[in-house]
């Protein structure tokens, strides 16, 4: 078993910056994939960004230049800056971790980000 906490989301004018923290504990060994999801009333889970391992990210092409994933692997941590924050930003946002495979993915309690005009 692997339990995310997570951290960092609050509210925000547009145009502004965030930093999310997820830190895994538990059962870490044979953690691989790490990531984030957010889900904004009435609309699909969206993948974010993701990051392996050895550090290799995707992004959605809507955040892909605004935000940044990353990860400590001694501290078994994954990070999400959120840069030039827009109202559409607004949501729950979730991290996850895979320990091994997506058969074995452990979610985070969600943190509400909210971004105003």
């Amino acid at each position: 078993q692997v339990q995310l906490v997570e951290s960092g989301g609050g509210l925000v004018q547009a145009g502004g910056s965030l930093r999310l923290s997820c830190a895994a504990s538990g059962s870490i060994f044979g953690i691989n994939g790490m990531g984030w999801y957010r889900q904004a009333p009435g609309k699909e889970r969206e993948l974010v960004a993701h990051v392996t391992w050895g550090a290799s990210t995707v992004y959605a092409d809507s955040v892909k230049g605004r935000f940044t994933i990353s990860r400590d692997n001694a501290k078994n941590t994954v990070y999400l800056q959120m840069n030039s924050l827009k109202p559409e930003d607004t949501a729950v946002y979730y991290c996850y971790a895979d320990r091994f495979t997506r058969s074995s993915r452990y979610w985070g309690q969600g943190t509400q980000v909210t971004v105003s005009s």
